[in-house]
C-alpha cells in the first residue's frame, strides 16, 4: 500500500491551530475573572488562571506566560497535551451554564509562545549555594525539578537513559499534539537558565548506581518514570506485526520521513488511555485502512477523556467495548493475521467477568496500549519503599531514604499526566531546598 506522506497525513500539522492575537482578546473576555476560581482548584499546578487571562485581555501575554511559568515551568507543552476538557474546563463556571467553557489551554498555549519567543530566558539563578543535586530523568517531573533547583542556585546534574532529554514529551506524545520539534525547543528554554548539566545516554541501574548518587550528592530526585510495558499475557508465541504502542509512538516520533512507515492496513488497538488513542489516531492518519480500538470495559471506564475518544472516531476509527483480548492468531510464516477476543461485563459488584462468547477480528497490526510498568531492579541498590511496582513518597515527594525524593508517573498514587509530574518535580525541589538550608 502506498503510505502519505507526512504533509499527506496531517502529522505535522497543529490539532488545534494557536489563537490569533484577536482570538486571544476575544476569548479572554468571555472569562468571568471569579475570585474564588474553580479552575485554579482544579489546575494540579496551581496556575492562577483568572489572572494569566486578564493579562491576555489587558494586552500583556508575556506578563500572562509568566504568572503560567511561575507554577509549570513547562505550560507551554501543558497547554497543548494537559486534559483541560476535564480539569480547568471542566471546573470553567461557563462550562456549568452553557456548556461552553473558556478556552483555558488554547490561551496558555497564546501566552507561553509569545514568550518562549523572545531571545532571553526570564528567570535568573540566585548565587550559587554550593549544594549539587542529582536529578534522574529528564522528563517532565526532573525538568520541573532541575529549573526550580537551578533558580535556588543548587548546581544540578540531570541524568538521562534517552539520546533526546524531554521523556514522553519528545518520544510519547502524539505528533500532531507537539509539532515543529516543540518538545526539544522547550526543553532548551529550561536548560537555558544555566547551572544545569545534561548527561545523556547515562541509565540507572546501568551506568550508575543510586546509592552512589546519594552518598556524592546533597539530594536525589528520581523522575523516571515507566519503562516496561504491561504484558497482556495471552502467552503465544511472538509474531511478526504485535507491537507496543508506546515504541510505535517513540518511532513515528523520531521518523524524518513518514513515509517510510508502514502503520498496517488492518490495525488492532488494545487499551483505553491516551497512548491507545494516539496510537489509534496516527494509524489512521499515517495511511491504515481498518482501525479498530479495544477495551474490556465501556467508554465511562477508559481513561480517555470523552473529547479524546470523540477525536478518534471522527478520525475513523472504530472502538469496540467490553471485550479482552485472550490470543493472536498467525499465518505459517510467523505474520500476524488475527486477534481473538472474549466478550465480557460487570458483574453486581462492578466486577469485570468473562462472557464465554467470542470474537475473532482480522489484523495485520496490533499496538498493545495497556499500561506501563517501572524497572524496579534499577533501584535495587537502595531499599526503598514501594507499591504496586511504583516509589512510595510523602506529600513532599520525599522517599523513604532521607536524601532521595521521586515524582512523575514512578511515584504510587499518581495520574500519569504531564501536569501531575511537573508539580511533583516543582514541590520536590522546594522540599529539597527547604531541607538543605
Amino acid at each position: 500500500m502506498l503510505q502519505k506522506s507526512s504533509a499527506q497525513c496531517g502529522l505535522d500539522t497543529d490539532l488545534h491551530p494557536p489563537l490569533t492575537p484577536h482570538e486571544a482578546a476575544v476569548e479572554s473576555d468571555r472569562c468571568y475573572f471569579c475570585y474564588d476560581a474553580p479552575c485554579t482548584t482544579a489546575c494540579p499546578t496551581d496556575i492562577d488562571v483568572p489572572l494569566f487571562i486578564r493579562q491576555i485581555q489587558t494586552d500583556n501575554p508575556s506578563g500572562a506566560a509568566m504568572t503560567i511559568l511561575d507554577e509549570n515551568i513547562l505550560g507551554g507543552m501543558c497547554a497543548r497535551v494537559c486534559p483541560t476538557e476535564t480539569l480547568c474546563e471542566q471546573a470553567c463556571v461557563r462550562q456549568e451554564a452553557e456548556n461552553n467553557p473558556v478556552k483555558i489551554g488554547a490561551l496558555q498555549r497564546f501566552a507561553t509562545d509569545t514568550l518562549q519567543s523572545a531571545k532571553d530566558h526570564p528567570y535568573t539563578r540566585a548565587a550559587e549555594s554550593g549544594k549539587q543535586i542529582a536529578v534522574v530523568g529528564a522528563g517532565p517531573a526532573g525538568l520541573a525539578c532541575a529549573h526550580r533547583l537551578s533558580m535556588y542556585g543548587h548546581a544540578v546534574t540531570l541524568f538521562d537513559a534517552n539520546s533526546k532529554p524531554g521523556g514522553l514529551n519528545e518520544y510519547g506524545i502524539a505528533a500532531y499534539k507537539a509539532t515543529d520539534n516543540f518538545a526539544q525547543r522547550e526543553v532548551e528554554f529550561v536548560l537555558d537558565i544555566g547551572g544545569i548539566e545534561l548527561r545523556q545516554g547515562q541509565a540507572l541501574g546501568r551506568d550508575f548506581q543510586l546509592d552512589a548518587l546519594a552518598e556524592q550528592f546533597d539530594a536525589v530526585f528520581l523522575g523516571v518514570g515507566l519503562a516496561d510495558v504491561n504484558d497482556p499475557g495471552i502467552g503465544t508465541q511472538p509474531l511478526a506485526g504485535v507491537v507496543n504502542a508506546v515504541d510505535f509512538i517513540a518511532e513515528l516520533r523520531q521518523a524524518a520521513d513518514y513515509s517510510k512507515l508502514d502503520p498496517g492496513k488492518r490495525v488492532v488497538v488494545i487499551g483505553g488511555g491516551m497512548t491507545a488513542i494516539d496510537a489509534a489516531v496516527q494509524s489512521r492518519m499515517l495511511g491504515a485502512s481498518d482501525v479498530t480500538l479495544v477495551y474490556r470495559r465501556g467508554a465511562a471506564h477508559m481513561n480517555a477523556s470523552q473529547y479524546e475518544q470523540e477525536l478518534a472516531q471522527t478520525q475513523g476509527v472504530l472502538i469496540k467495548h467490553f471485550m479482552q483480548p485472550v490470543g493472536f492468531g498467525g499465518d505459517d510464516r510467523g505474520n500476524l493475521s488475527s486477534v481473538e477476543f472474549e466478550h465480557t461485563t460487570l458483574d453486581e459488584n462492578n466486577r469485570l467477568i468473562a462472557t464465554g462468547e467470542r470474537t475473532s477480528l482480522d489484523a495485520d497490526r496490533v499496538l498493545i496500549a495497556i499500561g506501563q510498568n517501572m524497572e524496579v531492579q534499577s533501584l535495587s541498590a537502595v531499599s526503598l519503599d514501594m507499591q504496586h511496582n511504583r516509589i512510595v513518597v510523602d506529600s513532599e515527594r520525599r522517599t523513604s531514604h532521607p536524601k532521595i525524593f521521586a515524582g512523575g508517573d514512578c511515584v504510587a498514587g499518581g495520574e500519569d499526566l504531564t501536569v501531575t509530574a511537573v508539580q511533583d518535580g516543582k514541590m520536590a525541589a522546594e522540599a529539597i531546598h527547604r531541607q538543605l538550608g
